[in-house]
């Protein structure tokens, strides 16, 4: 069975530095598509990044593009969200998620067959 486990969530100030971490387990993840997304009360979820496990191509929303960075370590079937000049407007709970095969369809969030619990990251002064 499928595991995520997400961590290093907090509060911070503005332009301050957070990561994320995802702890994954329970399978060989080399044909899968790793995804960050976020979420706020009353809004959709929201695509952050994405990595293909076994080639390393990355993808970033708009958003985030230049300030966030997403990777993986695959000794340890973990991936990370480093997350720099953090903004307000980056609060929200982040999901690590995991799709088969999903590369290309990343940015959807339907596309993932997996998701861990969630952690909050606040960026408030």
């Amino acid at each position: 069975q499928v595991q995520l486990v997400e961590s290093g969530g907090g509060l911070v100030q503005p332009g301050d530095s957070l990561r994320l971490s995802c702890a994954a387990s329970g399978r060989t993840f080399s044909r899968y598509t790793m995804g960050w997304f976020r979420q706020v009360p009353g809004k959709a979820r929201e695509f952050v990044a994405a990595i293909h496990w076994s080639s390393g191509i990355t993808s970033y929303a708009d958003s985030v593009k230049g300030r966030f960075t997403i990777s993986r370590d695959i000794a340890k079937t973990t991936v990370y969200l480093q997350m720099n000049s953090l903004k307000p407007e980056d609060t929200a709970v982040y999901y690590c998620a995991a799709a088969y095969q999903g590369w290309g369809r990343h940015p959807s969030p339907e596309q993932y067959d997996y998701w861990g619990q969630g952690t909050q990251v606040t960026v408030s002064s």
